[in-house]
């Protein structure tokens, strides 16, 4: 069983990069003059259809529709020839249209909350001499992330539509099933980064293509013996269809001095890291209709035959609410897990979307 996992990691290389995909809202970065045109025009094409539309037509598909002409313009400002919207774009042109509402936080990667995250396997090792509730955690939990975004150049730097971004990302599992312990956070992931978001004249397929740069860090905020982190640079590129995006991003590690002992505070926490989260991520979702989005992620080191696997699917509750399901198998879904090889499942709300 665990070879079949192994070599299903070596075929299916796919992997989130959110922070890629939403990345992507520069593809058409406007100046503010640019923003407030766009916006009347999406004002207007929304009271036109309101008043025209008949009883069965649902408003969501009527924003829809203007956000689509919006974009549309754009993009045929650019080019003489008519272009298909790609995923990202659509997600674009929503973002734009509120950047400048001081009461809107713009997502960057997946927001959730599974209030029901099953495991296989936590790394209980890691608590030892820490802690005196390692016994007692569960293999059910609740696992959430937050993640936003903040534009820091909204002006052209070296190409047309190019952005820089600070992003930040919170990841925790929460034991909130185990009462005799208190229900701790029994694990916390903070994930600051700058990137560097530039268009590209690449069209394979008919699809647009852009390339990100960026420094990230991430850790767990611990001390000494349950201290994990790391930092790392990386290049992304992004490729999106109309319902498609797509993401491959390598990435170096920074190196890191040794660590004297392992209760020192300085040094590397985790040198072996790169032997479980590999050297890349490859990732892809699909916007199948409004309320569902297929999503894969993967991380694979072709030297140690390690490696990750996450799918998702986003589906309809009510309203405007969505559900979430993931499932994933492999090492690195949390760095004080990175060296253990899980199987969890979880099943929740999603905040947000992908795209």
């Amino acid at each position: 069983m665990r070879l079949l996992f192994i070599n299903a990691h070596t075929l299916i290389l796919v992997s989130l990069s959110l922070v890629l995909f939403i990345n992507a809202n520069a593809f058409a970065n406007e100046d503010k003059k640019q923003t407030g045109i766009h916006k009347s025009v999406f004002e207007k094409c929304l009271f036109k259809s309101i008043k025209s539309a008949t009883d069965d037509v649902l408003l969501a598909d009527i924003e829809i529709q203007c956000e689509q002409a919006v974009e549309k313009s754009i993009t045929d400002q650019k080019n003489e020839q008519e272009v298909e919207l790609g995923a990202i774009a659509n997600r674009m042109q929503r973002e734009r249209l509120t950047a400048a509402n001081p009461y809107v936080l713009t997502p960057h990667k997946m927001n959730y909350v599974l209030p029901v995250s099953i495991v296989d396997n936590i790394n209980r090792n890691a608590y030892d001499g820490i802690s005196t509730w390692a016994d007692d955690l569960q293999d059910i939990e609740a696992k959430f992330q937050l993640s936003i975004k903040i534009p820091l150049l909204t002006e052209d730097l070296f190409n047309e539509g190019d952005q820089i971004f600070f992003g930040f990302t919170l990841q925790s599992w929460w034991q909130i099933y185990a009462e005799d312990i208190s229900r701790p956070f029994r694990e916390t992931n903070y994930q600051p980064e700058f990137f560097y978001f530039t268009p590209i004249d690449v069209h394979f397929l008919g699809g647009d293509s852009a390339l990100v740069f960026g420094f990230e860090h991430q850790s767990n905020g611990r001390a000494q013996l349950i201290s994990r982190s790391w930092n790392r640079l990386y290049l992304n590129y992004l490729y999106e269809t109309h319902h498609f995006a797509l993401s491959l991003r390598p990435w170096y590690r920074i190196p890191e001095d040794e660590k004297l002992s392992s209760i020192d505070s300085k040094g590397d926490d985790n040198p072996d890291i790169l032997d479980y989260m590999g050297h890349f991520e490859l990732g892809m979702v699909y916007k199948y209709s409004q309320d569902l989005e297929l999503s894969f992620i993967g991380r694979e080191n072709f030297a140690t035959h390690k490696g990750f696997a996450e799918v998702g699917i986003t589906f309809p509750l009510w309203g405007k609410l969505k559900g979430y399901a993931q499932l994933s198998k492999g090492y690195g879904e949390s760095l004080i897990d990175y060296n253990i090889n899980q199987t969890r499942f979880g099943i929740g709300i999603a905040l947000t979307n992908f795209l």
